[in-house]
């Protein structure tokens, strides 16, 4: 059994099962996780509006938990909503990112709050919306939008061609940008050096944690960060096999299966822990 303080959980295909809902095994064992001085931060590229229910659900509101939000641009208290830290995006690059996707006729998002502004209508704009429960809007002048300050961009479609448009965008705005596919048909771009490991790394800062003290829980890309920064990094089985490659530990069960509840038990929780739930 590790000697863990802290563990950061992704959310989709992680801690949530298909049906985006949290076993009852996994909420156990999370809240055991609480009630036994270990912090459990959520960490996802979702707004914290997306996320209240999962904080109410594991009973996070009721310690002194942090949120990661939007892939690490934002670190936030879990009761409060209050933020702690946030970055947003440099406008002169983050505008030259969008003109590219644009004029490749890809979609552009914006969140912000409990909306979803969408540069255009597309279909997984309509998915989202059905995942996160976020209103959608088509504002006037996504530019001026972006030039306001936002925390990210997602841009949806194809995988394959968002591929292709993943080479444009590293070519031309890689160096003044984060950018990474969070999920085959999401590409999304951040700002310099915000990742969930970067804001992991403050948050295990202001609980004084130690980096060998953390454990990050994940499947995709998005997740690579915390992962790697992490003391003990988890990739979920059914993630991402380059995430699988650079974890130290891989569930033996998906998130459908209490992947995380396992992981837990077996390496935070220990012996007979499953038994107990």
């Amino acid at each position: 059994m590790r000697n863990i303080r802290l563990i950061a959980i992704d959310l989709d295909d992680t801690l949530l099962r298909t049906d985006l809902t949290v076993s009852y095994r996994t909420r156990k064992a999370v809240k055991r996780c609480i009630a036994a001085g270990i912090a459990v931060v959520l960490a996802s590229g979702r707004t914290y509006s997306s996320l209240r229910r999962y904080v109410k659900m594991l009973s996070l509101h009721k310690s002194n938990a942090y949120l990661i939000c939007g892939n690490g641009a934002i670190i936030q208290e879990a009761a409060s909503g209050n933020i702690v830290y946030h970055v947003t995006l440099p406008p002169k690059p983050a505008i030259a990112a969008f003109n590219l996707a644009d004029a490749e006729g890809f979609a552009v998002q914006i969140y912000e709050d409990d909306v979803m502004h969408v540069s255009r209508e597309n279909e997984f704009a309509a998915y989202e919306k059905k995942l996160t429960g976020l209103r959608q809007a088509i504002p006037g002048n996504f530019r001026e939008m972006i030039a306001g300050g936002c925390h990210k961009l997602v841009i949806p479609g194809d995988p394959m061609l968002l591929k292709q448009l993943e080479i444009i965008l590293l070519n031309f705005v890689g160096g003044e940008l984060t950018i990474f596919t969070s999920k085959p048909y999401y590409l999304e771009i951040l700002p310099p050096a915000a990742d969930k490991g970067s804001a992991l790394s403050k948050i295990a800062a202001m609980s004084g944690i130690g980096q060998d003290e953390v454990m990050a829980v994940g499947d995709s890309m998005n997740d690579e960060a915390m992962i790697r920064w992490a003391g003990c990094g988890v990739a979920m089985c059914n993630g991402d096999e380059r995430i699988k490659k650079i974890a130290d530990i891989v569930t033996d069960r998906s998130n459908d299966e209490d992947g995380v509840a396992r992981v837990i038990e077996q390496h935070v929780l220990g012996a007979g822990s499953q038994r107990k739930i």
